[in-house]
């Protein structure tokens, strides 16, 4: 009788321990890097990583400004991954952000109202915004073929000029000053109605109720995204747009439906910033959470639930980082370091995928596909 053979559970596969091996040697890697950097600019790491502490754990304080800052990075990140699931990569949210939150401020400063009704609205008219501005490159893409990664990549530019001349134009959003007083490049402040309201009381634990809202809507396009047949037609039109198109997916329904979500939630994210932390609109409002919140995605692998955590992770950094500014460290060492991490996040994905296509052309030629 031969000897029962042992086999290790599905969850300890050999393809799984080596992928898990190759995170832990992607990270070590990293760390190494860091170190050596903040090293050779004559600073200390262990003084580095401390001041990243205290900037985003070391009180309630610090927790809260982590959570306001990973708000609106989720916000993004989930837009970008409903983008993703049709096969279209939008990199423009940074501009869609900046437009999003242009138009809350609009509405949020010029439409009458009880506070129930305005606050609300701003963030609507943010999320529009974002789509509207979304909404041009898919116009582009279905009617004319132009590429999106290219035509999200310019809007980007075009945004900023735009919210330029609004917030120095004074019949758009010029800050209204007395006669004779310059006016400054930004909006006037938005009504403490028009604000959102947060939990707690600082120095304690305190964050504003966007959370709640960048929770509910990741949990529900996750379930939509997974269980739904809306859901399935946009995957299905991402792996394989023939087969979807054969099986009577419109692209144009549901991909250029997928690039205006995209917008909408990086407006959203611009309306959140603006009612939450910001209460003016400014141009450097969007502040590279546009950037910052599709690396979100990149790393959280079109996971919309996965994106929670890694979300709360780049609101660290970025909280962190604004207090080691002020410790006399220079804040592109925390990019640089933040870039480091998603190397190593995204290398051991990017490494399986090119092994994979790779495969096929080495394999013997009798053997089948």
């Amino acid at each position: 009788m031969s000897a029962p053979t042992t086999r290790l559970p599905a969850v300890f596969t050999p393809a799984r321990l080596s992928a898990l091996l190759l995170y832990a040697v992607s990270f070590v890697v990293a760390l190494v890097l860091a170190t050596a950097l903040v090293t050779v600019t004559g600073h200390s790491m262990s003084d580095t990583l401390l001041a990243l502490y205290q900037g985003s754990l070391d009180g309630g304080a610090s927790i809260g400004q982590s959570l306001d800052e990973a708000t609106p990075l989720l916000l993004v990140a989930v837009g970008a991954i409903v983008c993703a699931m049709a096969g279209l990569f939008n990199i423009g949210q940074e501009g869609q952000l900046l437009i999003g939150a242009m138009a809350g401020a609009a509405v949020g400063l010029f439409v009458p109202g009880p506070a129930w009704l305005v606050l609300p609205l701003t963030l609507v008219g943010a999320a529009v915004g974002g789509a509207l501005w979304a909404g041009i490159p898919a116009v582009l893409f279905y009617w004319r073929k132009v590429d999106v990664v290219i035509s999200t990549l310019l809007m980007v530019f075009l945004a900023q000029q735009v919210a330029s001349y609004a917030i120095n134009t004074p019949s758009l959003l010029q800050e209204t000053v007395e006669k004779g007083q310059v006016a400054s490049p930004q909006s006037d402040l938005l009504p403490d109605a028009v604000q959102l309201p947060r939990l707690g009381e600082y120095p304690d634990l305190t964050f504003g109720y966007g959370v709640f809202i960048a929770l509910a809507v990741t949990v529900v396009l996750a379930v939509l995204l997974k269980y739904t047949r809306w859901g399935f037609r946009l995957r299905m039109l991402g792996n394989n747009p023939v087969a979807a198109r054969r099986a009577g997916v419109r692209a144009v329904v549901f991909g250029g439906g997928a690039l205006l979500l995209s917008g909408a939630g990086a407006g959203l994210a611009g309306g959140v910033i603006l009612t939450s932390t910001s209460f003016r609109f400014q141009p450097g409002i969007s502040d590279n959470v546009g950037w910052d919140g599709l690396l979100v995605a990149l790393v959280a692998r079109n996971h919309p639930l996965a994106a929670i955590p890694i979300a709360v992770f780049f609101g660290m950094l970025r909280a962190g980082g604004g207090f080691l500014a002020s410790t006399g460290v220079p804040r592109y060492l925390v990019s640089v370091v933040t870039a480091l991490l998603v190397l190593a996040a995204v290398f051991p994905a990017a490494y399986a995928e090119v092994r994979k296509r790779r495969r096929p052309a080495t394999a013997p030629a009798g053997a089948t596909a």
